[in-house]
């Protein structure tokens, strides 16, 4: 990896569908690339991050821990740290919230 990636381990919650998160789970074993929004809700400077994911399927509304490898957060003028939230979209939409709970690299 380069000096501009950075690998946390991270919690991350879906929201519910019906608190307009996901209808479908996330498909477990694989490597999930939300919109990573570090800013507000009007913001469209993305972070680009791959989650991996467990090897079961994620219904919506649950919470689980993953590591995630960020590729651009020193683009955008952010530093990794534990504690930092951010906003998971799918294009515009909310679909959840992570935070970094450790930095692996």
């Amino acid at each position: 990896m380069d000096d501009a990636t950075v690998r946390v381990h991270a919690r991350i919650h879906l929201l519910t569908t019906e608190d307009g998160g996901r209808s479908t789970p996330l498909a477990g074993g694989s490597s999930y690339r939300p919109n990573h929004n570090f800013f507000d809700a009007d913001n469209r400077e993305m972070a680009i991050g791959f989650v991996e994911l467990p090897d079961h399927p994620i219904p919506p509304g649950e919470t689980f821990d993953a590591e995630i490898i960020f590729l651009n957060l020193s683009d955008l003028g952010l530093e990794a740290s534990p504690g930092l939230v951010w906003r998971i979209q799918e294009g515009p939409k909310l679909v959840g919230s992570g935070e970094m709970l450790a930095i692996l690299s």
